[in-house]
């Protein structure tokens, strides 16, 4: 049996913990957690759902469903955190200044955050949001790692070409601390590199565990 990445297992086991409408709601502020952000159709929650091995994750029809943070359990003292999806035009405005506002407390003041997962729809990558959130990332000095999900609805030539040229952007314009992988939830492409990543958030890179990884490909 091959060494595997530690992170796997507590992500087979995640549970829905609590949404949190507000910060106050949120759970206590200690531990470790990692959020993924996106525009609405960016595919998180199913980004969200393959990494964990379940349905944890709402998927809908209609982008912009997500109005909550949602909280992940994977143990005692590590969360996933599903965050608002952001940009979708049929949100009422107020509810997308409501949405806006407790994400930036919580982004800003959340001290047992320790990473961004930020996904990209591989097809529109780099939105006003997405740079948005680069800004904001570094200025905060927040590790931040790109998913460019639906990378299954390109060739694969294609899609490392816009891997190539949105990495390129980004060290010209935010410096190379940011990572950025190609992924796809239908075709469970890049798990292997996320997971790396959230292991290494999660204080879990140094601790090897021999767990078993049914159908994972990197």
């Amino acid at each position: 049996m091959q060494l595997k990445n530690p992170i796997l297992g507590l992500c087979q086991q995640s549970t829905f913990m609590l949404s949190a409408a507000k910060v106050d709601q949120c759970p206590d502020d200690e531990g470790f957690e990692v959020a993924f952000a996106g525009r609405s159709n960016a595919g998180k929650s199913s980004a969200l759902n393959t990494l964990t091995h379940a349905s944890l994750a709402r998927t809908s029809k209609t982008p912009g469903r997500t109005q909550l943070l949602n909280f992940f359990k994977l143990d005692d003292d590590r969360r996933l955190v599903d965050l608002p999806g952001y940009g979708y035009a049929k949100v009422p405005i107020p509810l997308k200044l409501h949405w806006q506002r407790h994400l930036e407390a919580y982004l800003g003041g959340r001290e047992s955050l320790k990473g961004l997962i930020l996904m990209m729809d591989i097809r529109h990558p780099m939105t006003d949001f997405d740079l948005l959130m680069l800004d904001w990332a570094v200025a905060s000095g927040m590790p931040m790692h790109i998913l460019l999900t639906k990378a299954d609805k390109l060739t694969y030539g294609a899609a490392k070409n816009v891997l190539l040229k949105v990495q390129s952007d980004i060290r010209k314009g935010w410096g190379d601390a940011i990572s950025i992988q190609l992924f796809s939830a239908p075709k469970r492409l890049g798990l292997e590199e996320a997971y790396t990543v959230l292991a290494g958030w999660m204080a879990l890179a140094d601790k090897g565990a021999e767990i078993a990884q049914p159908g994972v490909e990197g």
